[in-house]
């Protein structure tokens, strides 16, 4: 659940500003489909699992699992200094179990979907970092102690939204140096045009053009009513069809002032708000 939470909000932090806003209707549909949506959504729902999970397992939440297996650092002291690292090793090794990558389907769209899974478990690897900390008088550095621990989840999500504006469009080719199918796109580099290009492991992959999600249709709602910049995304988000323009007043906390002991009093301001909204 923690996950599912974690990916939905994610997604939908990141697409807030899109034509298709990751919302949860049409998301079936969807998922049937080759789209570069469908490819951020297996990639940001594995991310998600495996940053929940690892961070699960830190906070003795999990019975199977405990801290990360840092060397020298024993989970006892971990526990008691407050220093206990984010379990990847385990987390990532239960998600593909998981989701038994082991039988890996031989058609274009299974190849895909576990690459894009895979996109999604390697964007949490790479925000893996050390941190230390420091144990002694006077906070003298007498013994330092570190540990694994993962970035934050919007730092994922917004790595992820980079290599979904950057996705590549893939096909199926037969590698004759191996004698099995495998991922190919277009060439990168002008100096072997012949050959395509086989995609990174880290770009995202999709394999038919995405609708323009901008009236309602199986996969989404469509963009009417949807609230947009003028100076920023309007003209795209509306389609052309042109927005709305409504004033509406706002009510916010104002010339607040902290009072002895130990509140903050505030006043209730209100001021004149501008909202552009997407015609019909």
């Amino acid at each position: 659940r923690d996950a599912i939470r974690l990916g939905i909000m994610e997604c939908q932090y990141q697409f807030r500003s899109e034509r298709w806003n990751c919302s949860l209707e049409g998301r079936t549909s969807l998922l049937k489909r080759g789209f570069k949506e469908t490819a951020f959504l297996y990639a940001v729902s594995s991310a998600a699992l495996t940053h929940s999970l690892a961070r699960a397992c830190s906070a003795g939440r999990m019975e199977r699992c405990t801290c990360d297996d840092s060397p020298d650092l024993e989970n006892r002291k971990a526990w008691q200094w407050g220093v206990c690292g984010d379990n990847l090793k385990y987390s990532t090794k239960f998600l593909k179990k998981f989701l038994g990558q082991k039988r890996i389907g031989k058609d274009l769209r299974a190849k895909v979907d576990i690459h894009n899974t895979n996109v999604g478990i390697k964007a949490v690897k790479n925000g893996l970092k050390t941190t230390c900390k420091c144990h002694g008088v006077s906070g003298s550095c007498a013994v330092r102690t570190c540990w694994k621990q993962l970035s934050p989840f919007h730092e994922i999500g917004r790595l992820l939204k980079l290599r979904y504006d950057d996705a590549i469009k893939v096909f199926s080719t037969t590698n004759d140096a191996v004698g099995h199918s495998e991922l190919a796109g277009p060439q990168r580099h002008s100096h072997s045009p012949r050959h395509p290009a086989s995609p990174r492991s880290t770009d995202l992959v999709y394999v038919e053009d995405s609708p323009s999600f901008c009236r309602p249709s199986r996969y989404s709602l469509g963009t009417a009513g949807r609230i947009c910049s003028r100076e920023g995304n309007c003209d795209s988000m509306c389609c052309g069809r042109g927005y709305n323009t409504q004033s509406r007043l706002v009510t916010f906390s104002c010339h607040c002032q902290v009072q002895w002991c130990c509140y903050v009093e505030c006043q209730q301001c209100m001021q004149e708000e501008v909202v552009y909204s997407c015609k019909q």
